[in-house]
């Protein structure tokens, strides 16, 4: 059997002011009954989905699916130590990696905040008190769906952008990401402020600083974490 070649992978990504769009639009979504908006608050659990989507880089599925408690058959979110253990317990690991991923600070804030004011209490996102399956008839919502550009999964690329326009270690990043390192340097690292960077100086004359080599850091195996990515955004998140 001849498979059909494998699509390209996608660059849509979002801008920072793009994503805070998206967020402050999914939270200020009304319902709209006979083309006029209601008071009912509808795109709340968006807001929170994409800010986990955007600090870990983790799929749809995983996200809907992580519980604040451990539970047989779901992904669980540890609020005390700041973990977020994507794989669901008991699932097979598969080639799409799942790798327990460390919470930045502003990302736990929510979290744990959330969870003292009982806006998530069993699952990461839910919709009416109820842990929600998904969200992508959510991000149809006539305000957010300008911004969301194939979201969900958007989100995803936007994350692994972030992280290679930043500078990060290209090690740490695939880990944090759960992707292989060639992966993250074929598809995301031309962003990076390090790439190629030798060859230009090269061509130009000119010696590329030692700093400056040693930034991406791919044989450097030895560490495993990853400096988070800020989000500047200011939504009233905290309620």
């Amino acid at each position: 059997m001849v498979l059909p070649e494998k699509s390209p992978p996608r660059e849509q990504w979002l801008t920072r002011s793009q994503a805070a769009q998206l967020i402050r639009a999914a939270w200020r979504a009304k319902q709209v009954m006979r083309v006029k908006d209601t008071k009912r608050d509808v795109g709340k659990h968006i807001a929170r989905f994409a800010l986990v989507g955007l600090y870990t880089r983790t799929r749809h599925g995983a996200i809907c699916g992580a519980a604040l408690h451990p539970a047989i058959g779901r992904g669980y979110v540890d609020v005390e130590r700041g973990l977020f253990y994507r794989r669901a317990q008991g699932a097979r690991e598969t080639k799409k990696r799942q790798p327990p991923v460390r919470l930045p600070q502003r990302l736990l804030a929510h979290l744990r905040r959330w969870h003292r004011l009982g806006i998530a209490t069993h699952a990461v996102v839910e919709w009416n008190g109820k842990p929600v399956r998904s969200v992508r008839r959510g991000f149809r919502c006539r305000r957010a769906r300008s911004q969301a550009r194939r979201a969900p999964h958007t989100l995803r690329h936007t994350a692994a952008t972030w992280a290679m326009q930043g500078g990060a270690d290209l090690w740490e990043t695939a880990g944090y990401l759960g992707m292989t390192v060639e992966t993250l340097e074929q598809i995301y690292g031309h962003h990076h402020p390090d790439h190629q960077a030798g060859a230009a100086a090269a061509i130009a004359g000119r010696k590329l600083g030692r700093q400056n080599g040693d930034r991406m850091g791919v044989n450097r195996p030895e560490r495993t974490g990853a400096k988070p990515t800020k989000i500047a955004v200011n939504s009233g998140l905290g309620q």
